[in-house]
């Protein structure tokens, strides 16, 4: 079974677009979000406005924890500012963009075959003194002389290259007449058998996903996609493709299916242009759109196709528990929310046995010192302590609670609001973690607005913990 790597080139796509480019904050957060999905490689644009890219590549670096950064170099361009720019990420790509066509080396590099071919040697040799993770992507191959082609490949292999990406930006070829042409190049050249190679397709006749598939089929071990329509193959259709037919092809991702529809959700949120409508760029709106209510005269099958919308996956008894708890709150209320709903899955669904009780905890914060929070908890006749720092004294205690849990938990989701008003407010926290491709919500009461949040985090960790032991 091989373990194929997903690139996605929604942020570089976007960087420069006409009708819609992303702003600073948006670029970073989408970038947040496809870690989240542990897309395989990120791509951003190159370095043009020195400053401010390069800031934002600092900033997506240290903002990304699974992913790898991939910034492309023009072509006989000196690779160390964005290779400087790069420098805090424990790993990180560096792509070569060379034209593959003739027609793109005329009239848009000005140059002859043999002065790209050389550029991309001299290019990707300089490249490879600041990281070993070098990628070549040939633009327009698919219309690529054979013998230049062959040419580019191999001044990239020798200098060091260890990705080839076939880029089909015409994209007028049918999966058969795709596949044929991967199995061209590769008879060809035989050394991309040593090395990674992979595709990035046009999506002009809708055949994006087919022929992202026809190459993974024929040993690709990249394809790059995109969580929002940016004329190139979708991300969502070829991981889904992937998880229900990649055994038949021995082929897996390391994509979060599972939270796959909310993230691409959102991530599309920050893309759609002002004003635009959400439906027109082919998604649904998020179901917590003012839009998704159910009546108390909906079916229990209706509130459990909202749930699961939500990305809960619920066992007989907890969706008993929830309907129950729904009809009574619909019959109080002309319609009920998706936001109500999430919080009626946080009180009423799997309440389980506490294996971690609170008995205490500390924290310590302000600005001029880093947050710490010190945590007790109750294992059976045992008393448990962690101690850690954090970004705040929330994360602080979050954090404390892993060490003594000795587990990691991905945030999926994390809310606070007051339920009631005045100094004293109460406030509720409802925290969503994802364990085992499954989210686990977890709620707190308290007029503290940290005791409120640890005791939402106990108690979707105790969610997790009493379905995972036997």
């Amino acid at each position: 079974m091989n373990t194929v790597r997903i690139c996605d080139s929604t942020i570089r796509k976007l960087s420069n677009g006409r009708d819609n480019s992303l702003s600073f904050k948006e670029k970073l957060e989408v970038a947040k979000l496809l870690d989240k999905l542990c897309v395989d490689v990120i791509e951003l644009d190159e370095i043009r406005n020195g400053k401010v890219d390069t800031l934002l590549i600092k900033s997506v670096v240290t903002a990304v924890k699974n992913s790898l950064i991939a910034v492309p170099v023009p072509l006989g361009a000196d690779p160390a500012p964005t290779a400087a720019a790069l420098a805090e990420a424990g790993s990180f790509r560096l792509q070569v963009v060379a034209p593959g066509s003739s027609v793109r080396m005329e009239y848009v590099y000005h140059k002859k075959a043999a002065a790209i071919t050389e550029m991309v040697a001299g290019t990707v040799a300089e490249c490879k003194k600041f990281t070993p993770d070098v990628e070549l992507l040939i633009d327009d191959a698919t219309r690529a002389d054979d013998a230049a082609l062959s040419q580019i490949m191999d001044a990239a292999l020798s200098a060091g290259a260890t990705v080839i990406t076939f880029c089909d930006d015409a994209g007028t070829m049918l999966p058969e007449e795709f596949a044929a042409f991967l199995e061209k190049r590769l008879a060809g050249e035989k050394r991309l058998n040593d090395v990674t190679w992979g595709v990035s397709c046009s999506d002009e006749l809708s055949m994006a996903d087919a022929c992202a598939i026809a190459a993974l089929c024929h040993g690709a071990g990249e394809v790059k996609a995109s969580a929002y329509p940016v004329n190139t193959a979708s991300l969502e259709n070829v991981c889904r493709v992937i998880a229900g037919k990649g055994e038949s092809f021995k082929v897996r991702t390391n994509v979060a299916t599972s939270s796959m529809k909310r993230t691409v959700g959102q991530i599309r949120r920050f893309c759609v242009p002002s004003g635009e409508n959400s439906s027109f760029y082919g998604f649904t709106p998020a179901v917590d759109s003012t839009d998704d209510r159910l009546t108390e005269h909906d079916s229990k099958e209706a509130l459990i196709g909202v749930v699961e919308k939500l990305g809960y996956s619920l066992s007989e008894e907890d969706a008993e528990n929830v309907y129950e708890a729904f009809l009574k709150l619909a019959k109080k209320k002309e319609s009920v929310s998706s936001k109500e709903i999430d919080a009626i899955v946080a009180t009423a669904a799997m309440q389980v046995p506490e294996k971690y009780k609170l008995v205490d905890y500390i924290t310590n914060t302000g600005n001029l010192i880093t947050s710490m929070a010190h945590v007790k908890l109750g294992v059976k006749d045992d008393v448990l302590e962690g101690v850690s720092l954090g970004d705040g004294p929330i994360d602080a205690a979050f954090l404390a609670i892993e060490q003594i849990t000795g587990r990691h938990f991905d945030l999926d989701d994390f809310q606070i609001k007051a339920i009631t008003e005045g100094k004293e407010a109460a406030a509720e926290t409802i925290v969503k973690l994802l364990a085992n491709g499954k989210v686990y919500s977890g709620r707190g009461l308290s007029t503290d607005i940290i005791g409120a949040s640890v005791r939402a985090y106990l108690n979707a960790v105790n969610k997790v913990v009493y379905e995972e032991e036997p």
